[in-house]
């Protein structure tokens, strides 16, 4: 190392990232269009040409310019994940984590490092919609100072397949089948449940997809995963397991089918809009970082196969501790810039995070970098600036497509003399990324481990551990799904696979598709847990009525003062609320004053809103009994089992609607109570034992 320079320093806390990007990014206010050389333009409404009529002329720079930077400003999407939503944030660590590993942004409890995390689909191109039944993509990119660290997971906690050669196969047939590249964004057809019902290391997977977890209510609202089983090493080199989880501070949430059916056409950018304008409100998306940490020495005694990624380890058996917040805070300047060129890859860590020998992890450390390539246009994607670490980076690749950096020193290659030995290598202590040793042993063979080989205890366990409602919902997407598969021999496999799973689980799918009973089947391999009610969304949620949304149904002559009281209430518990109407502008309310509305009632829907609200007043009551959409608004949100509340002189609405005002979660009465009633109602967020829903027109 030379004398007379030091290793570079540097500091992160979580305006790191966003300072090393405010150097890349470009507002051309107040000043002047240039060619991408910074020549000014003079003029860019015509090419150049011989006279007014004539020939273009080859010489035109700026238009060749122009008209090739447009023909190439489209990349290959991602082959999975392309329908992207990205915002950034950062991540602090509760306690020092020391005793588990030395990764270095898990240790200091005032240190906040900067993240960026893009949420996704799976099957869907860039322009599907975001409502479909899918799994969903949760990948965090850490700045950290020791370089950047991506946990690139999923909503579920288990993937379809356990060997990574299998991937590919999965992939082709969940897509859009190749002689008429149809459907879009849905495994509603027959290559899919062909794959799944010869492929049973499937099942696990296929549940949770088929649950209300393939339906989620926000990306602020669902779960995240790491999936795979990782590796913490501490500075004494000692190794424990350990498994990722993000968990939602305002509880896990669904939408129900029909909603995600209609929401895809009604706004098919409804979770990235709701992202962005819940960031740009500020109630920013809140989760925690738990980890499941299991002893080496304990991992054979859970009975349950570490390396099988369509395996999870129940909660109730290794408690998830919560150690550090996530807290998503600022909306990306530029889509394309940012969202779309950012570039996740498994084999991003830092020391103290290591992998282990799961067979599908094995295959995505490659082929994350490997996509990569493709898609960003060669070997320097990692030098774009939503990329690029805010820890300096100094080695001797160099070259290639979009190459920024200017290196200066004579020497590129290692060891060398001519620059010192530098970039020089750096030990344990000086930070330096140490694989941690790991005896092993075995003949080269193609071939599936006997502890890879239970594939129904756990999606048993999966179906059992959900509530009726849950599992209802479950069985009604199995019944939608296979109702679309055209070939029969396909839906009598993926019933015998169901019995096996749970007897009523698949009885009841089979009446739904005119199909006999599969014969009853071994019930599966009982596991270390009978149940697991942490895998319920039902018996789990929470979060309050933070950041939800309510529609208020008005028309003139409205009861204004109700409507401020029972405003108070819900936007004093962080909710917020719309006000709708036939039109835009203002209605006028019994009092003589102007109501502002929000949302035209042609602009929008219920299945927008997660309660609905009808003040009192004489006329706006009248009004809204004959108005054909606001009843169906108010039948809708019942249907979708919503809150909805009546005051007193507005319960003739909800007779208009054939609507019980006893009903579950139908709150009436006077506006001073009605609000914290409203309230109540709404943290329950659906009303499940509302039996007689199915008959409303909606």
């Amino acid at each position: 190392m030379s004398a007379q320079k030091q290793p570079d320093a540097v500091h992160v806390d979580e305006k790191s990232k966003d300072t090393q990007l405010a150097k890349d990014r470009s507002d051309g206010t107040g000043n002047f269009l240039t060619t991408d050389q910074g020549l000014r333009i003079e003029h860019t409404d015509d090419s150049l040409k011989i006279g007014a009529r004539g020939p273009t002329l080859l010489e035109d720079f700026h238009l060749r310019e122009k008209v090739m930077r447009f023909d190439h400003e489209r990349i290959p999407e991602r082959v999975v994940h392309a329908r992207g939503s990205a915002a950034h944030g950062y991540f602090q660590v509760y306690q020092p984590m020391s005793k588990y590993t030395r990764a270095g942004f898990l240790q200091d409890p005032s240190r906040k490092t900067p993240v960026f995390v893009r949420f996704s689909t799976v099957a869907g191109s860039r322009g599907s919609a975001d409502t479909v039944r899918d799994v969903r993509g949760f990948a965090v990119k850490f700045y950290t100072d020791e370089g950047n660290f991506d946990l690139v997971g999923n909503n579920i906690p288990v993937f379809f397949v356990q060997d990574g050669i299998k991937f590919p196969d999965f992939v082709h047939a969940a897509k859009p089948e190749p002689h008429h590249e149809m459907p879009q964004a849905a495994t509603a057809h027959d290559s899919f449940w062909d794959f799944v019902s010869l492929v049973p290391e499937t099942m696990h997977m296929v549940m949770w997809a088929m649950s209300d977890r393939g339906i989620p209510r926000s990306y602020r609202m669902m779960e995240g995963f790491g999936v795979h089983t990782f590796r913490f090493i501490n500075e004494k080199n000692e190794s424990r397991f350990v498994k990722f989880h993000w968990k939602p501070l305002l509880g896990v949430h669904s939408l129900v089918w029909d909603e995600a059916q209609k929401l895809a056409g009604k706004d098919a950018d409804f979770h990235r809009r709701d992202l962005w304008e819940s960031i740009e409100m500020g109630d920013f998306p809140e989760y925690e970082l738990g980890v499941q940490i299991i002893e080496e020495a304990d991992a054979q005694k859970l009975g349950i196969e570490l390396l099988d990624a369509t395996k999870l380890v129940p909660e109730e058996l290794v408690p998830v501790q919560r150690i550090g917040k996530l807290v998503l805070d600022r909306n990306p300047d530029n889509f394309f810039a940012e969202t779309e060129q950012v570039a996740y890859c498994v084999s991003n860590v830092v020391p103290g995070i290591g992998f282990t020998d799961d067979p599908l992890m094995q295959a995505r450390l490659f082929s994350y970098l490997d996509t990569q390539l493709t898609r960003l246009g060669g070997p320097n994607f990692a030098e774009l600036p939503i990329n690029r670490p805010v820890a300096p980076v100094h080695n001797h690749q160099q070259d290639g497509f979009g190459r920024h950096t200017v290196n200066t020193s004579r020497a590129n290659y290692h060891p060398n003399s001519l620059s010192g030995g530098c970039p020089f290598l750096a030990s344990q202590k000086q930070g330096g990324y140490v694989h941690p040793p790991e005896q092993v042993t075995g003949k080269k063979q193609r071939v599936r481990a006997e502890s890879f080989q239970d594939h129904y205890s756990q999606a048993a366990l999966f179906f059992n551990s959900l509530t009726p409602p849950e599992q209802e919902h479950l069985i009604d997407a199995c019944r939608f799904e296979l109702g679309k598969v055209e070939t029969l021999h396909i839906r009598e496999r993926v019933l015998e696979h169901f019995a096996k799973v749970d007897g009523k689980l698949a009885a009841a799918v089979a009446a739904g598709l005119g199909l006999p009973t599969p014969a009853a089947q071994p019930s599966p391999a009982k596991g270390p847990v009978a149940t697991s009610p942490a895998l319920s969304m039902e018996l789990g949620k929470g979060g309050g009525i933070k950041s939800r949304r309510i529609a208020v149904l008005v028309a003139d002559g409205v009861d204004s003062d109700e409507l401020m009281a029972v405003r108070k209430e819900l936007e004093g518990q962080g909710a917020h609320v719309k006000v709708i109407a036939k039109h835009l502008g203002t209605v006028k309310a019994a009092n003589g004053q102007a109501v502002k509305v929000d949302k035209s009632a042609i602009t929008t829907a219920s299945i927008e809103y997660d309660g609905v609200y009808i003040p009192g007043g004489a006329a706006s009551v009248a009004t809204l009994k004959k108005d054909g959409e606001a009843r169906h608004f108010v039948q809708e949100a019942y249907l979708h089992c919503k809150t909805v509340a009546a005051s007193t002189g507005a319960t003739d609405v909800l007779k208009a609607c054939e609507v019980d005002p006893a009903a579950p979660g139908i709150v009436t009465g006077a506006a001073q109570a009605l609000g914290k009633a409203f309230v109540a109602a709404l943290a329950k967020h659906r009303h499940w034992d509302r039996k007689d829903n199915d008959r409303v027109p909606a």
